[in-house]
Parts: C-alpha cells; sequence; structure tokens
C-alpha cells in the first residue's frame, strides 16, 4: 500500500491495483499539482462535505464515489457523480469492498455543512479505514491498514473501536489545532490508536492552522508512544 499527501487532507491511497484519492482540495500551499495532473483514480472517497476537502472532487466523476448518502447525492447533482458504492453510497460503520482495498467508515467529531453554505447539512462526517484485507476478529498480520481521521477532535472512539479492532498501521491525523485537533490531542490520538506511523495533515493552509509538525511529534514522544512521526512533505509518497 502507498499513500501520497497533496498537502492539507488530500490523499492518493494506492492498494494493488487500485487507486483511491481521499478529499481532492488543490488550492493549498503544500502541492505543485492541479486535479489534471492526478491519476484518474477508481473510487474517490469524501470525508465530509466542506468546500476544503470536495473543492476539486468534481474533476474525477468518473470514479465511484464513495460517502454518506447525503454527500453523495449532493456530489451528483453538483458535480456529476454518476457512481457510487451500493448505488447510494455508505454510512458509519460499513465497509465496502472497492476492488483490492477494503474501506470501513468510522466516525468523526466534527461539523458538515455543504462547501461555505452552512445552512446545508452534509449529514455525519466521517473518516476512512482502508486496508487490503476485510477486517475480521481474526488477527491477521500480514494485513496492511491506513487510518485517515478526517476533520475531528480527540474522541474515545479511537481508543474503543478503531484502534483495537481496525487495527491501523499507520494514521494520518488533523494537527492544524483551531477547527481541529491540535498537536497535544492528536498526540493523544496516536498513543490511542497504537499506531507504527502517525502523518500529520490538515496544517499550513491558511493562518488560523499554521503548525510546526516537529511540536506534534515531541507531543507524540511525551505519550510515550512508540509511533514514528512522519512529516510528508507535498506530493510525496509513503509506502506502508
Amino acid at each position: 500500500m502507498q499513500v501520497t499527501w497533496h498537502g492539507h487532507s488530500t490523499w492518493h491511497v494506492t492498494v494493488g491495483e487500485t487507486e483511491l484519492l481521499i478529499d481532492p482540495f488543490f488550492d493549498n500551499p503544500k502541492t505543485d499539482l492541479e486535479p489534471a495532473d492526478i491519476d484518474a483514480p477508481d473510487y474517490v472517497l469524501l470525508t465530509h462535505g466542506h468546500a476544503d476537502h470536495i473543492a476539486h472532487a468534481g474533476e474525477f466523476s468518473d470514479a465511484t464515489l464513495v460517502a454518506t448518502p447525503e454527500l453523495v447525492s449532493y456530489c451528483e447533482d453538483e458535480f456529476g457523480f454518476e457512481d457510487a458504492v451500493g448505488g447510494m453510497g455508505m454510512n458509519l460503520g460499513g465497509t465496502v469492498e472497492c476492488g483490492d482495498a477494503y474501506v470501513t467508515m468510522v466516525r468523526a467529531d466534527h461539523t458538515n455543512g455543504i462547501m461555505t453554505e452552512n445552512d446545508k447539512s452534509g449529514g455525519m462526517p466521517a473518516g476512512f479505514v482502508v486496508s487490503d484485507t476485510k477486517p475480521t476478529q481474526v488477527e491477521d498480520e500480514e494485513s496492511t491498514a491506513f487510518y485517515d481521521a478526517g476533520d475531528t477532535s480527540l474522541m474515545t472512539e479511537m481508543r474503543e473501536v478503531i484502534g483495537p479492532y481496525l487495527e491501523p498501521d499507520v494514521a494520518a491525523v488533523p494537527i492544524g489545532d483551531h477547527f481541529t485537533m491540535g498537536p497535544q490531542q492528536a498526540a493523544i490520538a496516536v498513543d490511542w490508536l497504537d499506531v507504527d506511523v502517525a502523518l500529520p495533515q490538515h496544517y499550513d493552509t491558511f493562518p488560523p492552522i499554521e503548525q510546526d509538525p516537529e511540536e506534534f511529534e515531541s507531543e507524540v514522544a511525551g505519550t510515550g508512544s512508540d509511533a514514528e512521526v512522519v512529516a510528508l512533505e507535498g506530493d510525496e509518497t509513503y509506502e506502508i
């Protein structure tokens, strides 16, 4: 499995022969790419409806959409998507097979207005666990899983469900503060999740979320976690 960070919360995930693009938003200072520069994904995964997560979703409308039914309906009307998993999207707690990948939708604690129109709700926000095998109760040491926490605050779901039962190896967590977790809470999340590697996201895009990832690394060490913090450069790939 490979994950490429295109800045902010935009991830290109490769599992076998399957390409997944999460939260396409290329108007950020960490990437030099335009949507047209990205290889066409098989699936587009959207955590929630804020503009800094779906702004360029319409550039990939030929892909199969993975999102809540509320967000799928909006993207079909506004962006021209014609295909969604299950015909209508999915919801929290569900796992769907996406080519060579399995995608489990988990909760995130955040708001979910559509674009910048905060009077329109996109339903519950979400995070995703992307794995190369179907999650089961039977421990599989050969399985690989990547958790994108989306926009969220610290929540006990990470400690009680996502970490012990979905067992991500690598987690991308927001560290920008103000709208999501900051370095301290994100470090606690990493400790609760018991991951091997933590990838900071959702920071340095605009002034309220400017952060030094070295502070996040220090906070992770302060929890006693053995997780390695890897602060990727924009458009850099990490192999899990």
